[in-house]
C-alpha cells in the first residue's frame, strides 16, 4: 500500500483530454500500469510487471471471488478499452484510434501479471518533453467512478499548469487565474467523457458527470473543486471550474516537499499578496469604482473581495482611462449604464471578464470617435422606435402623417354628408 501511494502518474495531455472508451475499472487497470513506467528509462518491448497483489490492494479487493473478478476485469479492458485521440498539426486535426494495452498474461500460480502496451501509445506516455501532467496515483486508486477519474485528470493538468508558471513567473496573474479558473464548453466535456449520446437533458448531465464526481474529488483528492455554469440566452454552454489545493502536502515518487517551507513558493506567495493589496487600494480610491456602483455593476459586498478589486485595477480600469480619454468621464458613466441595463444574471460571476470584453468592444467598434450631437438615440415604447435628437439616419420611416389640407377636408365633409342624406 506504502508504495502504490508513493507513485506518481504521468501522462501527454492530448492522452488526457482524447475520448477514453472504458469504464472505470479498465481505466484503473491502466492508471496503475501507467504508473510503473520509468520515464527516465522506458521499459524494453513496452513491458512492465504487476503483481496480483498490488492490484487487489489498488482495487481494495479482499474476497474469496477476488481472482476471477480479476480476470473479469482484465477481459473487459482488452474487449473494450481504447482511446479516440485528437491532435493539431497545423495543417489540421489528427485523429488517433488506439487500443493501450494489448496484451496481458498471468497464471493461477504465481503473483506475476505481465502486460506490454501498444507500441502507439507510448509516446503519449514517455515522450514528455513538454505538455504532460503528473498526478498522485492515490488519488485515482479512492476515485469510483470514470466520470471523477477523467475530470480529476483534465483538473490536474490545469492546475499543474498554474503551479509551474506561478514559479517560473512567465506569465501575467490573468493567465494564472485562467489555469486555476479554467472554462470548458459543455460539449467538450461530453466528448471527454463520452456521454456524446447519453445525459440529453442538463439536469441529469450536471448529476452524473458533475456533481457526484466533483463530491468524490473534493473527498478523496488533494484538490478542492467548485464550478459555475456559464449560459449563452438560455442554454448553458460552459463550465467553469474553480480549483484549489488543500492544504497537506503530497508525497510523490518517494520525494516529499512541502509547499509552505518551499522558500521560491513563499517569496512568490507574498510577492503576489503585496501586489493585490496595492491594486486593491488603487481601485478602491477610483472614480471608476464610484460609476460601478452607481450604475449597480458593483456591490458593496463586491468590494470587500481583494482578488476582484485588484483583477478590476488591473485589467478594465486601464481601458476606461483609454475610454476617458476619448468621451471624457461622463462618456464612461454612459457606457456603463448602457452595459448595466444589457448584463445578463449569468455575467456577474464572471465580472472582470465581461466589463473587459464589454469595454474592449466599445473601443474597437469606432462609435467613440463619432461626436455626440451627431449620434441618434431612439426610444422604445410599445414597440415603436422613435429617433430622439437632431440627426435621423436615412434608413428611419416614421409613422404615417395626415397630409390632407383644409380644403380636401370640407370637401370630405361636404361627400359624406351628401351620403348621408341619400341613405336616408
Amino acid at each position: 500500500m506504502n508504495e502504490i501511494e508513493k507513485r506518481k502518474v504521468v501522462e501527454h495531455n492530448d492522452l488526457i483530454t482524447s475520448v477514453a472508451k472504458m469504464d472505470k475499472t479498465p481505466l484503473k487497470i491502466f492508471e496503475l500500469a501507467v504508473s510503473c513506467i520509468n520515464t527516465d528509462n522506458p521499459p524494453k518491448d513496452n513491458i512492465i510487471y504487476l503483481s496480483k497483489t498490488e492490484l487487489f490492494t489498488f482495487f481494495d479487493v479482499s474476497d474469496n471471488d477476488k481472482h476471477s473478478r480479476f480476470k473479469q476485469a482484465i477481459e473487459k479492458m482488452q474487449e473494450q478499452a481504447f482511446f479516440n485521440i485528437r491532435q493539431e498539426n497545423g495543417k489540421g486535426t489528427e485523429f488517433e484510434r488506439i487500443v493501450p494495452i494489448p496484451y496481458i498474461k498471468w497464471t493461477d500460480y504465481n503473483d506475476k501479471v505481465t502486460i506490454q502496451f501498444q507500441p502507439q501509445i507510448m509516446p503519449y506516455l514517455i515522450d514528455l518533453k513538454k505538455n504532460f501532467t503528473q498526478y498522485a496515483l492515490s488519488d485515482v486508486m479512492n476515485l469510483n467512478s470514470k466520470y471523477s477519474i477523467i475530470l480529476y485528470k483534465w483538473l490536474s493538468m490545469q492546475y499543474n499548469q498554474y503551479e509551474h508558471y506561478l514559479n517560473k513567473g512567465s506569465r501575467r496573474q490573468e493567465q494564472l487565474d485562467e489555469y486555476c479558473n479554467p472554462e470548458i464548453k459543455v460539449s467538450e466535456i461530453r466528448i471527454m467523457t463520452d456521454t456524446a449520446n447519453e445525459y440529453k437533458k442538463i439536469g441529469n448531465f450536471e448529476k452524473r458527470v458533475l456533481k457526484k464526481p466533483l463530491e468524490e474529488i473534493n473527498e478523496h483528492t488533494h484538490f478542492n473543486v467548485i464550478y459555475e455554469k456559464i449560459k449563452k440566452g438560455r442554454t448553458i454552454d460552459s463550465i467553469q471550474f474553480h480549483i484549489s489545493k488543500k492544504a497537506q502536502p503530497q508525497e510523490l515518487n518517494g520525494e516529499y516537499k512541502e509547499r509552505e517551507q518551499d522558500p521560491a513558493y513563499l517569496q512568490g506567495k507574498a510577492n503576489k499578496e503585496v501586489n493585490q493589496q496595492a491594486l486593491f487600494a488603487e481601485a478602491m480610491q477610483s472614480l471608476y469604482t464610484t460609476s460601478l456602483l452607481e450604475s449597480s455593476l458593483l456591490s458593496p459586498f463586491d468590494m470587500q473581495d481583494i482578488t476582484l478589486m485588484a483583477n478590476l485595477q488591473q485589467e478594465v480600469y486601464p481601458l476606461y482611462k483609454q475610454l476617458e480619454a476619448i468621451v471624457g468621464l461622463k462618456g464612461v458613466r454612459k457606457h456603463l449604464e448602457y452595459v448595466a441595463n444589457k448584463k445578463l444574471d449569468y455575467s456577474k460571476p464572471n465580472l472582470v471578464k465581461y466589463l473587459k470584453t464589454a469595454v474592449m468592444c466599445y473601443l474597437e467598434s469606432g462609435d467613440t470617435k463619432q461626436p455626440e450631437k451627431n449620434k441618434t438615440r431612439y426610444v422604445k415604447t410599445k414597440g415603436k422606435v422613435t429617433p430622439v435628437g437632431s440627426r435621423t439616419p436615412d434608413w428611419y420611416v416614421p409613422e404615417y402623417v395626415n397630409e390632407t389640407t383644409p380644403e380636401e377636408l370640407k370637401e370630405l365633409e361636404r361627400i359624406k354628408k351628401e351620403l348621408s342624406n341619400k341613405n336616408k
